[in-house]
């Protein structure tokens, strides 16, 4: 199966940036789409973007002013969430995930998931 790891998370200030990695590893890992998710406290966990085998990529509504990217290195199995000029309103526990098939923003779909990583906001 396939095994995800999420590191990059922290603590900043509003307007700061991090960049969020997830490893991947396993068995036929190829084809794969990717995606990131965050879950704040007492909330659902929430569709952040995806990105497909090929690099196509899809956003939410809170990351397509630009702040936030998600790529991938297929090379290294890596996914990537570069998040700049950071919000406060961003501080929750950062999920990546992966399927086989299309990039999706529907959660139910993804079949593998990372156990988050934290990134907190500071005013």
């Amino acid at each position: 199966q396939v095994q995800l790891v999420e590191s990059g998370g922290g603590l900043v200030q509003a307007g700061g940036s991090l960049r969020l990695s997830c490893a991947a590893s396993g068995r036929t890992l190829s084809r794969t789409a990717m995606g990131w998710f965050r879950q704040a406290p007492g909330k659902e966990r929430e569709f952040v973007a995806t990105i497909s085998w090929g690099g196509g990529t899809k956003y939410s509504a809170d990351s397509v002013k630009g702040r936030f990217t998600i790529s991938r290195d297929n090379a290294k199995n890596t996914l990537y969430l570069q998040m700049n000029n950071l919000k406060p309103e961003d501080t929750a526990v950062y999920y990546c995930a992966a399927r086989r098939g299309i990039a999706t923003m529907i959660r139910d779909e993804y079949d593998y998931w990372g156990q988050g990583t934290q990134v907190t906001v500071s005013s």
